[in-house]
């Protein structure tokens, strides 16, 4: 298996032939951006720069790139350079978590949320007592065993709050979700990769000194893999060595179970890529009335997928599991999971589903949460439970909505 900075080189190579052309500036590789400096009278090298000052400085503005020629500055802003997305005053959290409302171009807005991490931390697993309930966003993205040191240089005896940010691909979303507030208004529109890579960009202008940027999930508004090339070229551009040199290892992708998008992403990224299924129910009426999506790509398929995912060393894939009051949370329920995910490799996220306006469902008992986690413990898996976070702002999971979408009450279907 090829080492995850060896497979980032390949992935460029594979979402460069999917990319729309010509991309949009912020979306160009340094290789387009050597091609268009020399259009505008400059040298190819100065492609490099202009994609540095892009992904690792957050510098968008020709003006600003002061090692550039003045001509050149001048013709990249003539050309179209600049900002696509502005950032409305968000709001944070007593837990530090951030949603940030992001303005897009064209006046359409989309949510991304910056999640801090939790101190002491504990895995739950075969044999353990404890029934701490542990954060799971920062674990939807990297497994403990594929911990390491932080990239680039850090102050001697400084040490920095790490920070996951949900980012969004979709302006509102066509999968209709009942528990899931992204959903309300439907599908507006998909955002091109540069909207996807400035979120990025522009939270990592909103972070506290203390804090680094460690994990990204494309886990907010929308259904990343339908809208799967700009999905892919934003992944090639966040984890190109010349920029922000994300690890792959340290992005999870989530699905509502697109399944011929989960062979493509496992194909293109040889599963370097972290794969996240939005699965909440283990039967198939269940997951229906839940999840449309499932009438398209029942179980029996999506499982195929999983099994058949290029999965990297110690990788796992993560299982959400939205825990619904009164509908997919009897222990039976559990076992059935249990059973539907046995000879998987796959660690298991639980969500107690967060209130949202558009529905009258609701989460357990915590009771019965911890009663379900057991039921899937006791069997061998590792569980976690989420920890609410952020949801006193409305950045928890599930409570991403599409600006002034007028809600509809929404009860389980069936």
């Amino acid at each position: 298996m090829p080492s995850g900075r060896r497979c980032t080189r390949l992935c460029l190579a594979l979402s460069d032939r999917s990319a729309p052309a010509p991309s949009p500036p912020l979306a160009r590789l340094p290789e387009e951006w050597a091609k268009e400096t020399v259009r505008l009278g400059g040298r190819a090298f100065h492609g490099k720069s202009v994609f540095r000052w892009i992904m690792m400085r957050g510098i968008s503005d020709p003006a600003q790139m002061t090692d550039l020629p003045k001509a050149l500055r001048e013709g990249l802003t003539a050309s179209g350079l600049g900002p696509v997305l502005s950032v409305i005053p968000g709001t944070r959290s007593e837990d530090r978590t951030r949603k940030l409302l992001v303005r897009l171009a064209d006046g359409a807005t989309v949510e991304t949320v910056l999640i801090p991490g939790v101190s002491g931390e504990r895995r739950l697993g075969r044999g353990v007592q404890d029934e701490e309930i542990v954060d799971a966003d920062a674990a939807a993205a990297v497994d403990d065993e594929d911990e390491e040191e932080e990239e680039g240089a850090k102050p001697e005896g400084k040490s920095y709050l790490r920070v996951t940010q949900c980012i969004s691909t979709q302006v509102g979303c066509a999968m209709g979700c009942v528990f899931c507030a992204s959903g309300v208004a439907g599908l507006k529109r998909n955002l091109g990769p540069d909207e996807i890579v400035a979120q990025v960009l522009a939270g990592k202008a909103e972070l506290d000194p203390d804090e680094r940027l460690r994990n990204i999930v494309y886990m907010g508004m929308g259904e990343p893999l339908h809208n799967y090339v700009s999905t892919a070229r934003s992944l090639a551009l966040l984890t190109h060595l010349d920029g922000l040199a994300i690890s792959p290892r340290r992005i999870t992708v989530s699905t509502s179970g697109l399944v011929p998008e989960i062979a493509r992403l496992g194909e293109d990224f040889k599963g370097q890529i972290g794969l996240a299924i939005s699965l909440h129910a283990a039967d198939d009426e269940t997951r229906t009335r839940l999840m449309p999506i499932n009438k398209k790509y029942p179980l029996a398929k999506l499982m195929d997928a999983l099994r058949a995912y290029p999965l990297a060393r110690r990788r796992r894939i993560t299982i959400e599991y939205t825990l619904v009051a009164g509908r997919n949370d009897e222990p039976a329920e559990a076992k059935k999971l249990a059973s539907l995910l046995r000879g998987l490799p796959v660690k298991i996220n639980l969500i107690p589903m967060n209130p949202i306006e558009a529905s009258t469902l609701g989460p357990p008992t915590s009771a019965r949460t911890l009663e379900f986690q057991r039921v899937l413990l006791d069997t061998g898996y590792s569980v976690f439970i989420r920890r609410r976070r952020g949801d006193d702002v409305a950045a928890a999971c599930g409570q991403l909505a599409l600006l002034g979408a007028k809600p509809k009450v929404r009860v389980d279907r069936g």
